[in-house]
């Protein structure tokens, strides 16, 4: 009996933890375009440990570079990037505090304010995701975490399944 519960602890803490982490759409329901106004949808957000950014664009047209500095950020500098990514559904996880700097890697893009700075804080409250009712975000819907409600219903049904199968 004693493995039950400590098989349903496991997916307790499994569920949870993810529900606890949200995707956020960067540039909500424009996505990674120049015509996102990247400091206003920052402003609305709450970025925590574990969360992620999905960066969706045309693949070709855009790409997306994470910068090593505030330096580089506002100068646009894009000569030694930490990372280049450029599928046009690029996803990064927000794996530790602090504050990272992402630009687009096409020429002018950036200095035509296609950069976003992304603060990350720890702690375990929700974070805000998108919640834009646009048909890009309802088509990317399937990629958002499980929220805390549906973790519970989740967990209910992970422990009723796990204590039946004994």
């Amino acid at each position: 009996m004693e493995y039950k519960f400590f098989l349903m602890l496991f997916f307790v803490a499994l569920f949870v933890k993810e529900g606890m982490a949200a995707q956020h759409v960067v540039g909500g329901s424009q996505g990674w375009d120049e015509s996102a106004d990247f400091s206003s949808w920052t402003s609305s957000k709450k970025f925590k440990v574990g969360d992620q950014l999905a960066f969706k664009y045309t693949s070709g047209l855009h790409s997306v570079v994470e910068l090593a500095s505030e330096s580089a950020y506002k100068n646009c500098d894009l000569g030694s990037p930490l990372d280049s990514l450029s599928t046009g559904n690029d996803v990064v996880k927000l794996s530790k505090e602090g504050t990272r700097y992402f630009a687009c890697g096409t020429l002018g893009h950036c200095d035509q304010g296609m950069k976003v700075k992304i603060t990350t804080e720890t702690g375990t409250a929700p974070s805000t995701p998108d919640s834009s009712s646009s048909s890009h975000a309802s088509a990317s819907m399937a990629s958002y975490s499980i929220r805390p409600f549906g973790s519970f219903v989740l967990v209910a049904l992970a422990t009723t399944l796990i204590y039946n199968m004994f």
